[in-house]
């Protein structure tokens, strides 16, 4: 199985885990091409009506970029900051689309 593929796979069981659709939303706020700091997401869930806490969502985007290895980070700054990695964002649309 190519690397793609793995991927998709480790996504689509991501998201058959979320529950609230807490996962879904972040991921969609990575498709709009943006960095965000774990701060930027747990403000967007929270706008978007989500009940989260912030450590919550500092795991989620942690392992984002650890266990899914999608998301790259930029550690340089006073505070990590996230984004969509290149080649992945046609396997995390893919993947949404069917969701």
């Amino acid at each position: 199985m190519d690397l793609d593929n793995k991927i998709k796979e480790r996504l689509k069981g991501y998201l058959e885990r979320d529950e609230k659709g807490i996962r879904k939303a972040v991921l969609c706020l990575f498709l709009k091409n943006h960095s965000y700091t774990t701060e930027d997401v747990h403000a967007y869930l929270v706008e978007n009506g989500f009940d989260v806490s912030y450590r919550g969502i500092s795991a989620m985007v942690g392992l984002m970029n650890t266990k899914l290895g999608i998301l790259s980070i930029d550690v340089t700054g006073e505070h990590n900051v996230y984004s969509l990695k290149d080649g992945h964002r046609d396997i995390v649309k893919s993947v949404l689309d069917n969701y």
